[in-house]
């Protein structure tokens, strides 16, 4: 008897835990479902998500070519002494610096040379008394001639020796003049504003007439070097816009400056000079790529947030009557910065959720926080 008095207790205990859970399930549970008796209560299923809602948008594209190749200066300046023999005595500017046209960039030792100066300077001022006396000479000469005081052939004498007096004095002359330039090409000038990338000369070296003291990138212009092959190169005219992506990631624009007339024999590719503008940060012997804007075409665009891919394909969601949402396919094109062209599958005036469509499903309610044009 006591046993089963135990085992009815036991039951008795278990059947109570399991009613009181049930109840338990079945309060949690009364909310989710639709309470038909509630005024205005419809049978639609709760929103599932907060988004933004935009349509697409018409805007002009450029069809683009797409090229790679390295960044140069537009032209090199190479600096290099017209004198040799002289020591570098001193050195004013170094890489990096920016130049102007006749700015002093080194000094060459000079005290040689003015020594070589004042010798000439002395030669001509004797070269010009030699012949400021045999002109004297000649002049008496002329005058006596007549008078039978002086053969005809003294008389050419001395005109000779006045013209052969004059002669030394030019001669001297162009000496004086050949050391003055000299003396300055002691001084080493930019020749054209730039910016100098490179640096050879060393302080005291003794160098050599043609020798490479600095580089300098004339005007500090820098250009894109685009290669193209035989096709890309027939789309492509002067004057046309180009976006140029440097190492670091930022673009730069610029405009097609030169194309060469004939394709490379060994690569087969053209090379396109972009111009670039001077304070876009591109520094030459970087590699870049990007392209080049060939002609203007309509796209119907979305932000690239609307576009969810999936299961190989792309699909936006459309939002329809009582802002239920369906995921529609659509076939897409071009990228642009944020933006990706639509080819086909929707509608110019279609509402479509512009973020978290990977959050949704087919059929759901969606609450519009925002909507508009992006």
């Amino acid at each position: 008897m006591t046993a089963n008095r135990h085992s009815k207790l036991r039951f008795a205990v278990l059947a109570a835990i399991g009613v009181a859970g049930l109840a338990v399930v079945f309060q949690f549970a009364r909310p989710a479902a639709t309470d038909r008796s509630r005024p205005g209560a419809t049978n639609r299923p709760n929103s599932a998500l907060t988004v933004d809602a935009t349509r697409p948008r018409e805007e002009i594209w450029h069809e683009a070519v797409q090229a790679s190749g390295p960044v140069a200066a537009w032209q090199e300046i190479i600096v290099s002494p017209e004198v040799g023999g002289l020591r570098i005595a001193e050195l004013l500017v170094d890489v990096g610096d920016v130049v102007t046209r006749g700015q002093l960039l080194a000094r060459l030792a000079d005290e040689s040379v003015r020594a070589e100066l004042r010798k000439q300077e002395a030669a001509v001022s004797q070269a010009s008394a030699n012949f400021e006396r045999a002109q004297s000479n000649a002049q008496r000469a002329q005058s006596v001639a007549t008078s039978g005081a002086m053969s005809q052939q003294q008389v050419e004498d001395y005109r000779i020796n006045m013209s052969t007096a004059q002669a030394v004095l030019e001669a001297a002359r162009a000496d004086l003049d050949s050391t003055k330039l000299r003396l300055s090409q002691t001084r080493v000038v930019a020749v054209d504003d730039g910016v100098v990338t490179a640096k050879t000369a060393v302080l005291g070296n003794v160098v050599t007439a043609g020798a490479e003291l600095f580089r300098l990138v004339r005007q500090g212009r820098v250009e894109w070097r685009a290669e193209l092959d035989s096709r890309q190169m027939t789309q492509v005219t002067i004057g046309q816009a180009a976006t140029v992506t440097l190492p670091s990631g930022d673009k730069v624009q610029g405009t097609v400056r030169a194309i060469t007339p004939a394709l490379n024999t060994a690569t087969g590719r053209a090379t396109v000079y972009v111009s670039l503008p001077t304070e876009s940060g591109a520094r030459t012997g970087m590699f870049a790529s990007g392209s080049i804007a060939v002609k203007e075409t309509p796209a119907l665009t979305l932000p690239q947030t609307a576009i969810v891919a999936r299961d190989g394909r792309s699909y936006v969601y459309v939002i329809g009557e009582g802002d239920i949402v369906s995921a529609r396919s659509v076939t897409v094109g071009r990228r642009n910065e944020d933006r990706v062209e639509v080819l086909s599958g929707l509608e110019a005036q279609a509402r479509v959720v512009a973020s978290g469509g990977a959050f949704l499903a087919d059929g759901a309610r969606v609450s519009i926080a925002t909507e508009g044009v992006r």
